[in-house]
Formats: C-alpha cells, sequence, structure tokens
C-alpha cells in the first residue's frame, strides 16, 4: 500500500515540477531554498575540497535547460558501507516532524528550545566546523597515571622473596607425577587444535562483506533544493535489491523519508531517495542558529551542510569526509 501511494505521489510531484517556474531570485537567507545557479556554486565547493565528488550529465534527452550541459548533477562512487543500520543504535533523542504529513514526514535528530535556539549537535558542528580536542589534558593525565603506577609498582619490590622450601611444605606445591604431566600434556595440546579450529571458524563467520553505494546529488525544481539519491552495490558489485538498500537505512525514515523514485537524470530501475521536503526548513534553522551566534553561513556550504544532516538518514553509508572542514 505505501509503495502504491509513493507512486502517485511521485507522480504528482513530476508534475508539479513540470508546472513550477525556474527559481531566478535568491532566497537562500529566508526561506533555505536555492537557485539553479546556487546549486552550481555550491556543487564547485563540494568537488573542490571533496574531490571524490564530481559533476555528471547523465542520459542527454533529459538534460535540464536551467543547468549547466556538463554540470547536471553530483556524483560519487564506491562509498563503502560496512554495518547494517540495525547494527547500531541512535544516541540521543529523535522527533518526527509532521507526522501526518503527506510527505510522510521528516525525523529529526536536532531540537530547538522554546526561545527558538538549538540543541543540536550537528549546528555545533556548522558553528565551529573543527574539532576541538582535549588530547594534552588526556596525556598529561595518561603521565600522571603512570607515575602513580611507577611508584606501587616499586613498593612491590621491597617485600621479602618467598622461600621455596616451606612454600612446598605447606602442600601448596605438589609433586607432579610424569604420567599425569604427560596426560595433561595431550590435553593441552588437544584444547589448543579445538580452538585453533574455532578461532578460524569465528574468522570466517566474522569476514565483513562491505557493501557500496553509488551517490548522487540533484536538483529539485520543484522543492528548490538538493535530493539526494542512492544505489547499493554487495562485495561482488551486484546490486542490491529494495529490501537490501532498505537495511541501511534508518528504520524511522525507510519508506517515509526514503522511497523509490524515478532518477531525473538517469533511466533505469528507480534509485533510492532522500525526499526533500523538508530541506529548506532544516537550512533555514541552522542559518538562523549560525546568525544567532554571530556567524554568517554563505550559499557555497550548502552542500557540505546539507550532506551532514542527510547522514542521519543513512548513517552507515561512509561518504562525509568533511569532519575537519574550516569555514
Amino acid at each position: 500500500m505505501q509503495s502504491v501511494l509513493n507512486s502517485v505521489k511521485g507522480t504528482a510531484l513530476a508534475v508539479g515540477e513540470y508546472l513550477t517556474p525556474v527559481l531566478k531570485e535568491s532566497k537562500f537567507r529566508e526561506t533555505g531554498v536555492l537557485t539553479p545557479e546556487e546549486f552550481v556554486a555550491a556543487g564547485e565547493h563540494l568537488t573542490h575540497h571533496c574531490p571524490t565528488w564530481s559533476w555528471a550529465v547523465g542520459d542527454e534527452s533529459r538534460a535540464k535547460p536551467y543547468l549547466p550541459k556538463d554540470k547536471q548533477f553530483l556524483i560519487t562512487r564506491n562509498v563503502p558501507c560496512y554495518r547494517r543500520c540495525k547494527q547500531i543504535e541512535y544516541v540521543g533523542e529523535e522527533t518526527l516532524v509532521e507526522e501526518n504529513d503527506q510527505d510522510g514526514g521528516w525525523v529529526e535528530t536536532h531540537h530547538f528550545n522554546e526561545d527558538g535556539t538549538s540543541t543540536s549537535a550537528l549546528e555545533d558542528k556548522v558553528c565551529e566546523m573543527t574539532l576541538d580536542s582535549n588530547s594534552k589534558m588526556d596525556n598529561e593525565a595518561a603521565l600522571d597515571m603512570d607515575d602513580e603506577n611507577l611508584k606501587d609498582d616499586g613498593d612491590d619490590d621491597d617485600g621479602e622473596a618467598i622461600d621455596m622450601d616451606e612454600f612446598e611444605q605447606s602442600g601448596l606445591l605438589e609433586q607432579v607425577d610424569p604420567a599425569t604431566a604427560t596426560t595433561a600434556a595431550k590435553c593441552t595440546k588437544n584444547d589448543e587444535e579445538e580452538n585453533k579450529k574455532s578461532s578460524a571458524e569465528a574468522e570466517v563467520d566474522s569476514v565483513v562483506h562491505t557493501r557500496t553505494y553509488d551517490l548522487h546529488i540533484t536538483y529539485d525544481k520543484y522543492y528548490q533544493t538538493p535530493r539526494l539519491w542512492v544505489v547499493g552495490y554487495d562485495e561482488n558489485r551486484k546490486p542490491l535489491s529494495v529490501e537490501q538498500m532498505y537495511e541501511d537505512v534508518s528504520q524511522d525514515h525507510a519508506k517515509k523519508t526514503v522511497t523509490m523514485e524515478t532518477h531525473p537524470h538517469i533511466p533505469g530501475p528507480n534509485m533510492a531517495s532522500v525526499h526533500p521536503c523538508k530541506h529548506a526548513d532544516i537550512m533555514k534553522k541552522i542559518i538562523q542558529t549560525v546568525e544567532e551566534g554571530g556567524g554568517e553561513l554563505g550559499v557555497h556550504m550548502y552542500l557540505i551542510i546539507f550532506l551532514k544532516f542527510v547522514q542521519t538518514v543513512i548513517p552507515t553509508i561512509e561518504y562525509d569526509f568533511t569532519q575537519n572542514f574550516t569555514m
């Protein structure tokens, strides 16, 4: 039933996108949306600082006239995915925004207080874009602990040596029967062989079969924001089924925020797509938070930040290499 609703919704949105005029005037700061020119500028910034991303053309018959012919959408290939989403758990609270919304809702992992201030870890990263470390303090604490341990070890060495004759007379040290020792040695050897066998079997079972994903970022003319698309492959580079790809999507978003849609630039089977209905609202909140902190967020940073908040939807696909990026 959900797939039928998604199909009908996709058709309606395709018609809406066709009828929607191209955004000409920048409304980035007011509403969090992009013009096609701003999308290209943000894409240029992304490909310059993250060379794993590049521009792609797609099918020429599907080229969008409001975008440069050689810069229709962005793509990165062979992104590793080592775990399934069920193997990890979210840290922190999540809120389903507009649960009854016709677009299926959006699970928001960052919250805003009553006064409008944000408590989001994502926005803290956006405001700073640097990793603060207390490594010096940690190292000093570790050195202090080492000094204490050395002192303790020195105290142990001051005690008297144990008299082995008295120890043997106490009955704690028994004479070893050679026959018993031989049997024990055989048992030990057998145990070692069994352990090696078990370890080998466990090693085979624990082999990580790495999936890989190709990620695309397109410009959605209807919502006037970027839109993320993903297609997955197994360790033999065979395409994953729809259900397999949903295993790598947060279950709060699967079949709601993430649905199977027709790619606007590439013909063929549908691809998993993160629905862009809330992208502008999230970006607007982030812009406001940065400005309240005395900063300013340029439109060229849009895709860098976009990739960070979309990571909550596909947390095990390791595409984000911008943690140390400085504004």
